[in-house]
């Protein structure tokens, strides 16, 4: 085990936020996000910026830092992560999923690449910029947000809403879940993150008669919840390509050198390994079923049930989504739109994507850039209600072996170390010149 004190930086303040247990349970209930958030603001008053720090609820707080750039005529850009974490059952994980763990030259912990480590390289990308004495080539408003694993409600939406002014002049926004590298064919790609799927979290209730559990009770609320449930769980939603997915399936069949009018879309996805986990999906809409609750006791039938699903459909989709959703479960069963919140898709051209494609090729040249859709969602959302762009940018240079997508809330989030350090001195220069 690599002792603190002779871990590179990145690696440091990363394996410090993971010790944070910044759980967030969603629909308000989380274990709050101010410890970490307060940290942050050290490094950044460390750096003689000045923090700013923003509670959307007791505990729930946002820290946002303003940095001078060399032109001021140039539009602001906004570099922002988010504290929170989904939770983690440490009897499933090999590792203390709050314990920072260095094992085998990769840093272990809940939040390890969602997304404390894009967080700790903001922090050191500035202190490479402003510790040398020099500036980035415009204004950044550099954010770490809290509640982005319940949809921002507690957290960029809210400082959006309530403090637009914070994100003045800013046009672009960069963040999580992109900019990372894949093995298409043998060959070191990397995806940029252009877009993201809609969401919508709904909830389904189904009432029945309330009844001893040694009864014949045709209206059984868990029988009616049950029926809808696998129904959206096994809904096979229609293949549809957009913008941003017909580009990439066109890159993709170009590496991996098969004719897309042979190989579907789908085989084509599959067929590039660990990549295909986040890809997949955003070819079509999804409908996950993901908690369910009903009952209190073995021999009482319940009068309600409910589980949540979480949808994400593509961009502009939402409504006819939702239609489908009430036609395949029928009347029986109530729906409740939970949170909700808009798809992205922007172009894989302009000054910014230019920069980032750029800067990934000074650092690996030779590396295919990709764009895609990513199939979750980012404060990036929130954002764009500002007219503000969002990309995916947190670069990491990855070992073809690691499932990337799989580490996205799954058990055993890692990063490697050297990656963290890739990724510092990308979004360093990045940052530095554009």
């Amino acid at each position: 085990m690599t002792p603190p004190e002779e871990l590179e930086e990145t690696a440091r303040i990363a394996q410090e936020l993971i010790r944070f247990d910044t759980t967030n349970y969603g629909e308000g209930r989380s274990n709050g996000e101010t410890d970490a958030a307060e940290y942050l603001g050290e490094l950044l008053a460390g750096l003689d910026l000045e923090p700013r720090y923003v509670d959307a609820a007791t505990g729930r707080t946002s820290v946002i830092a303003r940095v001078e750039g060399a032109d001021p005529s140039k539009p602001a850009l906004v570099v922002h992560g988010h504290t929170d974490v989904v939770p983690a059952d440490p009897t499933n994980w090999t590792v203390d999923p709050f314990g920072g763990v260095i094992r085998d030259g990769l840093l272990w912990g809940r939040g390890a690449v969602d997304m404390k480590n894009m967080d700790a390289m903001i922090i050191t990308a500035l202190q490479d910029i402003l510790g040398a004495g020099r500036q980035p080539a415009r204004d950044l408003i550099v954010c770490f947000f809290s509640d982005e694993e319940n949809g921002g409600v507690f957290g960029s939406h809210y400082l959006v809403d309530n403090h637009p002014g914070l994100f003045a002049g800013a046009t672009e926004a960069i963040s999580e879940v992109g900019g990372y590298s894949v093995h298409l064919n043998g060959k070191r790609s990397y995806l940029l993150q252009t877009g993201e799927k809609a969401l919508v979290w709904i909830k389904l209730i189904a009432r029945g008669t309330a009844a001893h559990g040694s009864r014949v009770i045709r209206n059984n609320a868990i029988t009616k919840l049950a029926e809808a449930v696998v129904t959206l769980g096994r809904q096979d939603w229609p293949l549809r390509l957009t913008a941003t997915t017909e580009l990439l399936i066109a890159e993709l069949a170009r590496i991996m050198e098969v004719d897309p009018a042979k190989v579907g879309p789908d085989e084509l996805v599959l067929s590039t390994g660990n990549a295909a986990g986040f890809i997949q999906a955003t070819l079509r809409t999804t409908s996950n079923p993901t908690l369910l609750k009903a009952g209190y006791k073995h021999n009482v039938i319940p009068d309600t049930a409910e589980a949540l699903i979480d949808i994400r459909t593509l961009p502009g989709e939402e409504d006819a989504v939702l239609a489908q959703v009430r036609q395949l479960i029928g009347d029986e069963v109530e729906i409740v739109v939970m949170h909700r919140d808009i798809g992205l898709e922007n172009s894989f051209t302009g000054p910014l994507v230019d920069a980032m494609v750029g800067t990934l090729g000074m650092h690996d040249p030779g590396a295919p850039v990709l764009p895609y859709l990513l199939s979750g969602g980012t404060d990036n959302k929130a954002l764009a209600k500002l007219g503000i762009k969002g990309y995916g940018f947190a670069p990491l240079q990855l070992p073809p072996e690691l499932d990337f997508p799989g580490m996205f809330h799954g058990v055993d989030e890692r990063v490697p170390l050297d990656a963290l350090v890739f990724g510092r001195r990308v979004l360093a220069d990045l940052l530095l010149n554009y």
